[in-house]
């Protein structure tokens, strides 16, 4: 089967033949990993399915295993790991929670059964391969070129770091893989072993877009300039920006999460990257999660690159972009302006991500625009989101929000005093609950 692939592409035999050589089953891929050490895995989409049911199984085995295993939103394909029963071989350090941590933490009733390592995206390759060495990397991979790279596909972030510093190199390769340009390629003589799998590669669904949504979405896409370059999150909020930016004019694309949405600025014509000062022409991301016709767009599009998250998420390039424009949520926000992204229940419920690193990029950037946006009460509108103080982790102070945002207005924070601000975020909340606001900013001496 390969030979005739290889062949087909005019492939470079030495290539082929170090390939082969590589290529073997998944128990014995993962058999060569050491009992102890640091292991990283491939995040979201580029989470390798068969080779961690295979150090499952291994972990499962009887053997005296004791990794640490480090990795950035775990899912479905790295699943298998996620076993209550194997926490005391397979120790697991998340810098951004999801379902996948959230679920196993309920199971055991211990929160600290997952060791949350907190930092700034732009800073975590840096973090994975000077501070914490990983000794072994398994991640998903695009099929080999001609030339012998294999990319990886939806996954930069630290992946690439880590792949050229780590001392062992499992690869999953998966034909359906986006092959993707950029910073991105591994070459077959770093791979310590090959494996095969061709299932989907998970998708993330895409969620529907609400009607509040709508109203904050149609209020910032009012305030984004024709020629902006943006960052968009995940979720109802940012699809819904996305939604009312097709009529701008040539916006382009450098965004830590490339999600399904920017498909549609695509094909409407509004995304042409065409001034942007830096990599014009061209949609960067670091980390791509969304459904098949996303995986679609990217797949070997030159238009399309993937850098790691030092380079995309670093303040001082993202400035570099005139007219930066960044959109991203909150668990909450207090009458100082303090902002919590990432507390819930008085305990660690996701991570900071890349929020502050293109909020402090596109205030540096000229013509910047940062904007924080979400809906003003949770649980069904029985609990405020902007609260008197916050009680628990800071994910960003006072001094980072630019624009706020809720279905009940927009302010800009910058420029304004302790009372002014306020003032600006009851503005902001929903009317059920501004009395009280109002009362505890007056006993809190923020106001008179």
């Amino acid at each position: 089967m390969f030979v005739i692939t290889f062949r087909r592409m005019n492939m470079n035999l030495d290539f082929c033949a170090e390939y082969t050589k590589k290529l073997m089953p998944q128990e014995k891929a993962v058999s060569l990993i050491p009992k102890r050490g640091n292991l990283a895995l491939g995040l979201a989409a580029n989470g390798p399915p068969a080779l961690c049911a295979a150090l499952a199984e291994r972990a499962r085995s009887g053997e005296n295993i004791s990794l640490n295993v480090h990795y950035q939103v775990a899912a479905a394909p790295v699943a298998p790991i996620f076993d209550i029963e194997l926490m005391d071989r397979l120790h697991l350090h998340s810098n951004f929670l999801s379902d996948l941590d959230r679920k196993l933490m309920k199971e055991a009733g211990n929160l600290s059964i997952i060791d949350h390592t907190p930092c700034y995206l732009w800073q975590l390759p840096r973090i994975y391969t000077e501070y914490i060495h990983m000794d072994v990397l398994m991640i998903t991979v695009s099929p080999m070129d001609r030339h012998g790279y294999f990319s990886l596909g939806t996954s930069n972030d630290y992946s690439s770091s880590v792949a050229r510093d780590c001392d062992m190199l499992l690869v999953e390769v998966n034909e359906n893989m986006p092959r993707v340009f950029g910073d991105n390629q591994i070459h077959v003589s770093k791979v310590t072993a090959i494996v095969e799998n061709h299932q989907p590669i998970n998708e993330l669904p895409d969620r529907p877009v609400t009607q509040l949504d709508e109203v904050i979405g149609r209020r910032i896409a009012e305030m984004v300039p024709d020629r902006a370059t943006l960052q968009l999150g995940i979720g109802g909020i940012p699809n819904a920006c996305a939604k009312f930016m097709t009529d701008h004019k040539d916006l382009g694309i450098h965004t830590e999460m490339l999600t399904s949405g920017i498909v549609g600025l695509y094909e409407s014509g509004a995304l042409t990257n065409k001034y942007k000062e830096i990599h014009r022409h061209k949609t960067v991301f670091t980390l791509c999660w969304g459904n098949k016709r996303l995986y679609e767009f990217i797949h070997d599009n030159p238009s399309v690159e993937s850098y790691p998250a030092s380079h995309i998420n670093d303040p001082y390039i993202i400035a570099m972009n005139d007219r930066a424009v960044s959109i991203n949520s909150a668990v909450e926000m207090d009458l100082f302006g303090q902002v919590n992204s990432e507390f819930v229940g008085g305990h660690e419920f996701s991570g900071v991500g890349g929020q502050r690193d293109f909020m402090s990029g596109a205030f540096r950037s000229k013509g910047g625009l940062a904007f924080l946006a979400f809906y003003s009460t949770a649980k069904n509108g029985t609990i405020s989101k902007i609260v008197p103080r916050i009680d628990g982790i800071l994910s960003e102070t006072r001094m980072e929000p630019m624009w706020v945002v809720t279905e009940h207005g927009i302010c800009n924070l910058k420029g304004k005093s302790i009372s002014e601000r306020a003032l600006a975020m009851i503005d902001l909340a929903d009317p059920r609950f501004k009395d009280d606001l109002l009362r505890e900013a007056k006993r809190m001496n923020l106001v008179r």
